[in-house]
């Protein structure tokens, strides 16, 4: 019965997480269009910093409740699912054309910063100034997605705005953004407790529910904003999602550091992360092929990502 209600309360806390997501996402784009941004830039800054929320509050809350392995696993799994899971998804859709932009420049960027939390995690705890770093790191990719989005075609801005949609009235933004952030925080309550009273109960470690179940649900904003652009045709969307995602992903565990150290298993390092920089490092070769990501790539990560799951319960 105990699991019943913990599997009930942690798909209430994800679906919160999602429109909490959402609504962060909505406003604070649209309010930057009034204020004459380029569409690209929030495309690439805003928007993954929104869908990337649900990452940051859930691990937040949980190295605030001494579960580092659940905050963690949560930005690992997410990092390991938006490429494996939702790139390979997005591509069975509808085959992914890429710029060659991401490929000489994003990606290499997405490659870095997951060394770079590779190594800051080598002495077994992500503290203080390794969080500097992180969130250093992430600055570094926000200013340089501005210059470089001032570089970009007018229809790769149009696309951007095109997805962004219209724009709402200053208080149908406001509150979009505020109901937003109290969708994450009572989310990720709900999701966090969840998680370790279903550890508890069924004798699985916090660090696999938060790399699996809990980093597949944080990662829905990135799943539904990725499936809508390969149903519109808008790869550049899709792409700078999920990179920027990653990136600030990296990013904001850097900032959870910063407010907690977060502690770190040593099964991370031989498995977890490996796995993570794996997949990190597969993008370059997939993207790089006829500057696409075919149908059959996407089984291949989707393949892949499946063994993960399967080794990650039986390891």
């Amino acid at each position: 019965m105990e699991i019943f209600i913990n599997s009930l309360l942690f798909i209430i806390g994800l679906i919160a997480l999602y429109f909490g997501g959402e609504g962060l996402v909505l406003g604070s784009s649209r309010i930057a269009r009034r204020l004459r941004i380029n569409p690209i830039v929030i495309g690439l800054t805003i928007v993954a910093l929104g869908t990337s929320s649900p990452e940051f509050v859930v691990s937040l809350i949980a190295a605030f409740k001494g579960s580092s392995d659940l905050a963690i696993g949560n930005i690992i799994g997410s990092n390991i699912s938006n490429i494996g899971l939702i790139l390979g998804i997005s591509a069975l859709i509808y085959p992914i054309k890429v710029q060659i932009r991401v490929i000489k420049a994003e990606v290499p960027i997405m490659i870095v910063l997951s060394i770079i939390l590779y190594f800051t995690a080598f002495n077994l705890t992500i503290g203080f100034y390794e969080g500097i770093i992180l969130i250093g790191s992430l600055l570094a990719f926000v200013i340089y997605s501005y210059f470089g989005a001032l570089k970009e075609s007018s229809t790769t801005e149009r696309e951007f705005k095109e997805f962004l949609g219209t724009n709402q009235s200053g208080i149908k933004n406001f509150l979009f953004i505020i109901s937003g952030i109290i969708g994450l925080i009572i989310g990720a309550h709900l999701v966090v407790n969840a998680a370790i009273l279903t550890a508890n109960e069924l004798g699985i470690s916090q660090l696999v529910i938060g790399v699996s179940a809990v980093a597949v649900g944080t990662s829905l904003p990135e799943l539904s904003t990725s499936i809508v652009a390969a149903i519109r045709k808008e790869p550049d969307i899709l792409v700078g999602n999920i990179i920027g995602s990653n990136i600030f992903n990296i990013g904001i565990l850097g900032l959870v550091a910063i407010i907690h150290p977060v502690n770190v298993d040593p099964n991370i390092l031989r498995f977890e992360l490996p796995v993570m920089l794996f997949f990190t490092l597969a993008a370059l070769p997939i993207m790089k092929t006829g500057f696409r990501v075919s149908r059959v790539e996407g089984i291949f990560l989707l393949a892949f990502y499946l063994l993960f799951i399967v080794l990650l319960f039986y390891l």
